[in-house]
């Protein structure tokens, strides 16, 4: 088991041991209710692990209820700990203020009941809210303005989904929205940005055609991300030529007479022994930096040798970190985490926050999107 599994089991199994106390101490849970709760949470714990073994065993029915129940338990559980830890703080805070004050402050201690009770209400009262907000699919439109358009062109529009990790959660109809949304935006060009899949790839040759009919005027361009080695190479990458997709793996391609599209390996390849084509300065430094050039690239990672060379990297794999508050710690690994950013050397970059879900099928101050790039011509 590599060293990131045991690290991921550790600090989850501890979330659920920290849920449990609280539990414990709140309900006054007697031996039998104890054992009840301490089974259902190791399960809950390794509930990603047996949901990989159901998929691999062809289980699909029992993969995907086991995903549901599993993948919301956990969201639940992470907003459970968000505030019931600032309301531990709290409490420290006011024991540790007791023995500096004179007057009692016993009265401000939050009860067991209420640091239980409460973070549960917050919990399942977001996650509901975020069950609607995973669905609530946005158009993010932005506007970037570019001297080398032809005369005869006005506007050039590009598309851009990401991380929408279709498989057991999901499915046909958050891939309907998704289309729904693209369609609605009348793409000249669609492009995604890694992350199509999610694990394994069984049963979804009816997604890849109802991605494949989305035919944008110049085309569809994809490259990989870190999931796509995750659910095997060989299987993600036929599924993404199956819904319509030309894939670039450290490669460039002319779209039309003044745009050039680069793409490359998400670095996760590495560990697969499976990354391949040019590296990234390799594919720009051989361009024609006279056309405007757009750079795919799944992690919103900047190459300081790559400015100037590229006009404007897509990016995603961040999701905004999906559920607050993991947005803070998104943006303690990646600075850049959302959004359009201007870079130096004339470069930009533009993150999108994902189109689906991974993992809990919630969002929470991070809705879905799908990203509406308008390349308009500027007067010299």
């Amino acid at each position: 088991m590599s060293l990131f599994f045991i690290t991921f089991f550790t600090l989850y199994g501890l979330l659920h041991l920290y849920a449990f106390l609280k539990a414990k101490a709140a309900l006054s849970l007697n031996v039998q209710q104890s054992i009840l709760m301490v089974i259902f949470m190791a399960v809950m714990t390794f509930a990603p692990a047996i949901i990989r073994y159901l998929e691999r065993f062809g289980l699909e029915f029992l993969a995907r209820t086991m995903s549901h129940i599993g993948y919301l338990w956990m969201g639940i559980l992470v907003l459970f700990f968000s505030l019931a830890v600032c309301i531990d703080m709290y409490r420290l805070v006011i024991y540790l203020s007791h023995f500096m004050v004179s007057r009692d402050i016993t009265s401000l201690y939050p009860s067991g009941k209420v640091s239980f009770f409460l973070p549960l209400l917050f919990a399942l009262v977001t996650a509901g809210y975020g069950l609607f907000e995973a669905q609530n699919i946005r158009l993010e439109h932005i506007t970037v303005k570019n001297s080398r358009m032809p005369q005869e062109t006005d506007r050039f529009r590009i598309v851009q989904i990401s991380d929408v990790h279709l498989g057991l959660i999901v499915r046909e109809s958050r891939l309907k929205r998704i289309l729904a949304k693209v369609q609605e935006a009348g793409p000249d060009l669609l492009v995604c940005t890694g992350d199509l899949v999610d694990g394994q790839i069984n049963n979804l040759e009816g997604l890849s055609e109802m991605l494949q009919s989305i035919q944008p005027a110049y085309g569809k361009f994809a490259i990989t991300g870190n999931h796509e080695f995750y659910a095997g190479l060989h299987q993600a990458l036929d599924f993404i030529r199956k819904a319509g997709f030309t894939i670039l793996r450290g490669q460039a391609v002319e779209v039309n007479g003044f745009v050039t599209l680069a793409g490359v390996d998400d670095p996760t390849g590495s560990q697969f022994n499976n990354y391949t084509g040019d590296t990234e300065q390799e594919v720009l430094s051989g361009l024609d930096h006279e056309k405007f050039t757009i750079l795919l690239k799944h992690r919103p990672l900047i190459d300081k040798n790559s400015l100037g060379m590229f006009d404007l990297q897509l990016s995603g794999h961040t999701h905004k970190g999906q559920i607050f508050p993991f947005n803070l710690l998104t943006k303690l690994y990646y600075p850049k985490h959302a959004g359009y950013v201007s870079l130096p050397n004339s470069s930009h970059l533009y993150i999108s926050r994902g189109s689906g879900t991974w993992g809990p099928p919630i969002r929470f101050l991070s809705p879905p999107e799908v990203t509406v790039i308008d390349l308009v011509r500027e007067e010299e």
